[in-house]
């Protein structure tokens, strides 16, 4: 499956997209926002391409000006979610590297995201999280509409204990938004 938005083409990750991917995910700023580790090596990023970028709505965030790989969105269900959601529900997640960071980018896969969830899967509501001190986060959840519900402290994030805002869009909000 690939969704095509203005800027952007979102697409299945592909072994031959290690190299980009390493580029973005060996920095320090990036992935420990977002609950993961930094990349290692280019065979790390291959493997993490296998292993958990192969998954059923994971997306590459491809410019269509260069065809190259910046970040990376997806959608997560009741079973794969971090969020305790419904079998109705589901979650988005995103990051993109540092480059790329203040264009608008993100937002703009997250709509594609989202209308894939209330569209085609007939989603309820859509839930997104960022950590404490990721501003960036937080504002691509405010640009996209979700609406702060809760906080969770002390949640171990990569041997670190982290506060988790939670936000929710709602089927009924994201077509009143989008009317």
């Amino acid at each position: 499956m690939v969704l095509e938005t203005e800027r952007l083409l979102l697409r299945p990750w592909f072994e031959s997209d290690a190299e980009e991917l390493y580029k973005y995910a060996q920095n320090p700023k990036v992935g420990p926002m977002a609950g993961w580790p930094v990349h290692t090596s280019v065979e790390n990023s291959r493997e993490i391409i296998r292993t958990v970028l192969s998954g059923l709505e994971t997306y590459a965030v491809v410019l269509k000006e260069t065809g190259k790989p910046v970040g990376s969105v997806g959608i997560m269900f009741a079973k794969n979610s971090n969020c305790k959601i419904s079998e109705t529900e589901a979650e988005i997640g995103y990051w993109i590297g540092e480059p790329y960071w203040g264009r608008g980018l993100i937002p703009e896969a997250a709509h594609a995201l989202l209308s894939r969830c209330f569209d085609t899967f007939n989603c309820t509501a859509v839930w997104c999280c960022y950590f404490d001190g990721n501003e960036k986060s937080k504002r691509v959840q405010e640009k996209c509409g979700f609406k702060y519900q809760f906080s969770e402290d002390n949640v171990e994030v990569l041997g670190e204990l982290l506060t988790q805002h939670y936000t929710k869009l709602t089927r009924e909000e994201y077509f009143d938004k989008e009317n």
